[in-house]
């Protein structure tokens, strides 16, 4: 090559260096321009990140009994908050090995690996870890969407170096630990170890922080419980990359990696089941905080006896059995399989699986015959022979029921066999109210929520019948009648357009007529025509005066005189709340359920200040609180509950007796054409109001009253309740005086309650006692209310 040669290849060269230097550095500025401009573009849309140091994580909302067991959750995001010194070591570095090892060192975007994952990637065409920091999926998850375009990129890094500018690493890697999805619901690494190991994180082992580690790249392709395969292939690697990195001994990786995997479901168990009051409590919080509601952690503490509701959701169930037997098996609606084409256990176990255990019941297949009995496949493996004693209620005998195939429910009996069953059609309700504050203590409000969520105890609005008369018996006694005042039992006739032809004739259960009769007999005996009569002596306007007093809401109440017979409507939690009066000692409480609400942090946000039943808080004019209105006298509540005590007495619950008590009082109820039947009852200091009837209001048959269809239920209920408590009873308030009364005839003479200065003249008074006024004659004594008592007479 000649000098000329030699000079001129130099001076190309040198020209192709400038211009390629010249290009390279315009592409330079033209990049930095144009990063710059769209830096200006983006940065005005970027959220404020100062909003993370105080972030609310979404929690779902738990509902707590009384006595602090978790009775439902609600909320889409499981999430069990946990903070980084209370995050073992172990699972910080494995989540720096599965996801950013050099998190502590980069200022939020990782450029030595975003060089080495772009340049792996040009060489090979394959991904590696190092695009994505931990701080810049904290930007991501929190203010960004999910969609995979470059100006989300952009925007994620620049959010990234921001949030490193604002707060801590150790901020930043709480805000990733305990944001961060980790499949089947659950959020950040708490819950995560609950779901999968059901654990707290503090006590999770190394192969099960591996595990967990490796599920935010791929919560569905990694997830244990989905691809168990691929997930110990996940964790395996992190175990490696642990290894590698110095954060564990060779031998921890080696005992690791060969440990099984033992990931499992473990969703939180309810430990109180109890749907209706769980319902209740969502409802109520929704109305409140709207979707916050599921959001905000709240803890939501009811007034739930977990012992009592227990009692109550079996005193109910039991119930409506009982019934429903009274009234046959339901043969006709049997269903049935053929044994000839589903001949394995599994083929009868996938089948008994669709039926499901309902309420008491669980659903058992008919094989054939031995030993006199049914042989019923229960699912898994479990037989039991079905005999006669299983199905004596029917009055048939298992082969006269059953056909091979037939698939059949049965539930246990008290003495634990197993008899044949079935899910009940009525329908019920039983509440148990604290009478002193009003707060709900037990509640079901059917026979199984998975059956029907419409909750009876509270939005089955029923007529109340005979349970309404107490309220009318109060009006009357504040009026100036007294329980030995006599009104007419005889027929009468009202004109009411809305009867057929144009009349209302009532009439008594049996269908007779008894006379002049006393108040506390009328009552006990449930005489309706005694009840008409006195309303209408002391007017309607007195009359739902009073029952509004108690606690009724007027469009619960007719403005007409079926009112006497409970023609309204009332919820068993309303007539709770009624009965709580007489409970009381005669104030009206307001029903409620949660006890108080806190935040996930423990901070009280709402505490319940109900109104209390207080009587010595008025006799000693130091109310001691929040006292709940007064709404009969002391010795109006007296004398009620005297008489209340004489239903279980001498009238139309003395089965009640048989609980060996003497301070149980209530109200029968029951319905036109029985389509309702009731008992209110209590004991001082506690309510308990049982109902039964069908959603379609058509009758439960002849003879199904109070006494017969809800009463039982009422009672085992309460026999348990009240186990360990003594029998009580009111005071007697002062202007009251007891007196001997004649009975007439063979009945001799019993004790009555009056105002001071108007019992009967020329009867000495007895002192005063809390003991039963009235005896337990169930005749009438045929005497009239002297010394300014209502008289026979102007009752005619």
């Amino acid at each position: 090559m000649t000098r000329k040669t030699a000079r001129q290849s130099r001076s190309t060269a040198a020209t192709l260096f400038r211009w390629l230097l010249f290009t390279l550095f315009g592409g330079l500025a033209a990049l930095a321009a144009g990063g710059y401009a769209l830096y200006r573009h983006l940065e005005p849309q970027l959220p404020d990140v100062e909003v993370l140091s105080d972030i609310r994580y979404q929690i779902p909302m738990s509902v707590y009994s009384k006595d602090n067991l978790l009775m439902a959750e609600y909320g889409e995001m499981k999430r069990i908050p946990v903070g980084v010194p209370d995050t073992p070591k172990q699972m910080v570095q494995a989540f720096l090995a599965a996801e950013d090892n050099r998190f502590f060192d980069h200022p939020g975007v990782d450029y030595q690996g975003i060089a080495r994952a772009a340049v792996t990637y040009l060489r090979t065409g394959e991904k590696r870890q190092g695009g994505s920091t931990i701080t810049m999926q904290v930007a991501r998850n929190f203010f960004l969407s999910s969609e995979k375009t470059l100006t989300r990129k952009v925007k994620e890094i620049m959010l990234a170096v921001k949030i490193e500018s604002k707060l801590p690493k150790e901020s930043i890697l709480e805000l990733y630990l305990n944001k961060i999805y980790f499949g089947h619901h659950a959020y950040g690494v708490g819950a995560a170890a609950q779901v999968y190991y059901g654990k707290a994180v503090q006590d999770l082992e190394l192969p099960e922080i591996a595990m967990i580690a490796g599920l935010p790249k791929a919560p569905s392709s990694f997830n244990p419980i989905v691809n168990p395969e691929r997930a110990l292939s996940r964790r395996n690697y992190v175990l490696n990359r642990m290894r590698k990195l110095g954060f564990i001994t060779e031998a921890q990786f080696h005992k690791a990696f060969n440990a099984p995997e033992t990931a499992k479901l473990h969703i939180r168990p309810v430990e109180l089941d109890a749907p209706y009051i769980a319902e209740m409590v969502r409802n109520e919080m929704y109305r409140q905080y709207g979707e916050d509601a599921y959001t905000h952690g709240y803890k939501v503490y009811t007034t739930i006896d977990s012992k009592m509701h227990a009692l109550v959701e079996k005193s109910l169930r039991l119930g409506l059995h009982d019934y429903d037997e009274r009234h046959g098996y339901r043969s006709k609606k049997t269903q049935r399989i053929d044994l000839k084409k589903l001949k394995t256990p599994a083929d009868w176990d996938a089948r008994l699986a669709e039926m499901q255990k309902i309420g008491e019941t669980v659903p058992g297949l008919v094989l054939g015959f031995k030993d006199g009995g049914a042989d019923v496949y229960l699912g898994a493996g479990q037989h039991t022979n079905l005999g006669l004693n299983g199905t004596r209620w029917t009055h048939r005998g298992p082969k006269e029921l059953f056909k091979p195939g037939d698939l059949i429910r049965l539930r246990k009996d008290n003495d634990n066999e197993w008899r044949l069953s079935q899910i009940p059609e009525a329908e019920g309700a039983l509440v148990s109210v604290d009478a002193k504050s009003g707060a709900v203590v037990a509640l079901a409000g059917g026979y199984d929520f998975a059956l029907s969520t419409f909750n009876r105890a509270t939005q089955a609005q029923r007529q109340p019948g005979s349970g309404f008369k107490p309220v009318l018996y109060a009006a009357a006694l504040t009026e100036g009648y007294t329980p030995s005042s006599v009104v007419n039992d005889a027929p009468i006739v009202y004109a009411d357009p809305s009867q057929a032809g144009g009349v209302w004739r009532p009439k008594n259960y049996s269908g007779r007529y008894y006379g002049p009769t006393r108040l506390r007999v009328a009552l006990a005996k449930s005489r309706n025509l005694v009840s008409v009569r006195l309303l209408k002596s002391i007017g309607l306007k007195k009359a739902i005066a009073m029952a509004e007093d108690f606690g009724f809401e007027p469009q619960e109440l007719p403005k007409s005189m079926p009112l006497a017979l409970g023609a309204g409507s009332a919820t068993p939690l309303r007539m709770a709340q009624v009965y709580s009066v007489f409970a009381n000692g005669g104030f009206r409480v307001e029903p409620y359920f949660i006890e108080r609400i806190e935040t996930d942090e423990g901070r009280l946000i709402y505490q319940a200040t109900p109104g209390l039943a207080c009587p010595d808080c008025v006799n000693s004019g130091d109310p001691k609180g929040n006292l709940a209105p007064r709404v009969i006298s002391p010795q109006v509540h007296y004398m009620m509950n005297s008489m209340l005590l004489d239903v279980v007495r001498m009238g139309t619950a003395t089965q009640a007796l048989e609980l060996g008590r003497s301070d149980i009082a209530g109200k029968t109820g029951t319905t036109n054409e029985y389509r309702d039947a009731w008992f209110n009852g209590y004991v001082p200091g506690l309510v308990t109001v049982a109902w039964i009837g069908f959603d379609s209001s058509k009758s439960l048959g002849h003879g199904e009253t109070g006494g017969e269809a809800a009463l039982p239920m009422w009672m085992r209920f309460m026999k348990e309740a009240l186990k360990d408590v003594p029998d009580n009873g009111f005071p007697v308030p002062s202007g009251l005086t007891t007196v001997r009364v004649d009975g007439g005839g063979k009945n001799g003479s019993n004790f009555e309650v009056y105002p001071a200065g108007r019992q009967p003249r020329n009867i000495v008074p007895k002192r005063p006692r809390p003991a039963n006024p009235g005896g337990s004659s169930a005749q009438d004594d045929g005497g009239g209310g002297g010394g300014g008592a209502k008289s026979l007479e102007s009752l005619f």
